[in-house]
C-alpha cells in the first residue's frame, strides 16, 4: 500500500511539473518589429491605469532585476518629468517575485520613486512581453502610430541615458507623428 500511495504521489509530481511546459508554447509574442501596443493598458506604482501616451516614442521594458535596477537608479537621479519630456514610457516586469515580496518589499521600494514605472505584475500578462526577448538586458522599443518599428537591448546607465536623451530627427518628429495620427483615430 506504501509503495503505490508512493508511486501516485511520484507520478503526480511529474505530471505538475511537466504541464507548465506547453503553457509557453502558445503564447504569441507581443514585442515583435511591426505589432501595435495601442493595446498596453498597465498600471503604474500607485495603481493607476495607464495606456501608451499619444507621443511616446520609446518605450523601455526591464524584465529582470539587474535591469530594473540599472533603470530604477538612473531614472531616480533625474528630473521627475524625465521621461515625459523625452517622449518615453518605462515598464518593469514585477511578476516573476511572489506576491509576498512583492507586497513588503518591491512595491514600497518602486513607490518612493519620482518616476513613473508601469508594472507587469501578472506572469500571464508579462508572458507575451517576455516571449522571444533577451530578459537579462534592458529593452527599448520604439514605437510610431502605436506600432513597433525598431527593438534593441541595452545594458548600462550611459548606454540608457544616450538612448532616452536621443537627439535625433525622429525623436522630433516622431512624438508629433504620433500625437497627430493619435487624435485623428479617435
Amino acid at each position: 500500500m506504501k509503495n503505490i500511495l508512493l508511486a501516485l504521489l511520484v507520478a503526480f509530481t511529474f505530471i505538475g511539473c511537466s504541464s507548465k511546459s506547453d503553457e509557453n508554447k502558445n503564447i504569441v509574442p507581443k514585442l515583435v518589429v511591426g505589432k501595435s501596443l495601442a493595446d498596453l493598458h498597465l498600471k503604474d506604482q500607485f495603481g493607476k491605469e495607464h495606456t501608451l501616451n499619444a507621443d511616446t516614442y520609446k518605450v523601455i521594458f526591464a524584465f529582470d532585476k539587474t535591469p530594473a535596477h540599472t533603470c530604477n537608479d538612473f531614472f531616480n537621479t533625474q528630473k521627475p518629468t524625465y521621461l515625459q519630456s523625452h517622449h518615453v514610457q518605462f515598464v518593469a516586469d514585477v511578476s516573476a517575485a511572489p506576491s509576498i515580496i512583492r507586497s513588503l518589499f518591491i512595491m514600497p521600494g518602486i513607490k518612493k520613486f519620482k518616476h513613473i514605472v508601469l508594472l507587469l505584475d501578472d506572469k500571464k500578462t508579462a508572458a507575451p512581453y517576455r516571449k522571444g526577448i533577451d530578459t537579462t538586458k534592458i529593452v527599448v522599443v520604439t514605437v510610431l502610430n502605436k506600432k513597433i518599428t525598431d527593438i534593441k537591448t541595452i545594458s548600462t546607465k550611459e548606454e540608457l541615458q544616450k538612448t532616452v536623451e536621443d537627439d535625433s530627427a525622429m525623436s522630433y518628429i516622431a512624438p508629433v507623428i504620433n500625437t497627430v495620427m493619435d487624435s485623428v483615430t479617435k
